[in-house]
């Protein structure tokens, strides 16, 4: 009996700690924490007037800090994107790598 109640604490230790977050990983709740915030990001940048395009701008989240990518029109749709980021809640950074599309 002994036995097995190690057996239980060493494995239930095991699988809490295959949960925990190290420097290079998330925990599940932080997984889900930036989920919604890329979905909120989302939301904000297709409600700002002028970017309807929207679905070209890539939005990711890792633990907090936003990263844009993608193309845009102009210099202050670019700007515009940012802001809106920079604006939700939970977002820590915002890291704004979009470019201006190349005319021809």
């Amino acid at each position: 009996m002994k036995v097995m109640n190690i057996a239980i604490t060493v494995l239930m230790a095991f699988l809490m700690s295959a949960c925990a977050p190290s420097p290079t990983s998330r925990s599940t709740g932080q997984t889900l924490d930036d989920a919604a915030i890329t979905a909120r990001v989302k939301t904000e940048i297709a409600k700002v007037a002028g970017l309807t395009e929207a679905a070209m701008i890539n939005i990711d989240t890792y633990r907090g800090v936003v990263s844009l990518a993608g193309f845009v029109d102009s210099e202050q749709q670019r700007s515009m994107a940012a802001q809106a980021a920079t604006g939700v809640a939970g977002v820590s950074r915002v890291v704004n790598n979009l470019q201006l599309k190349k005319r021809p």
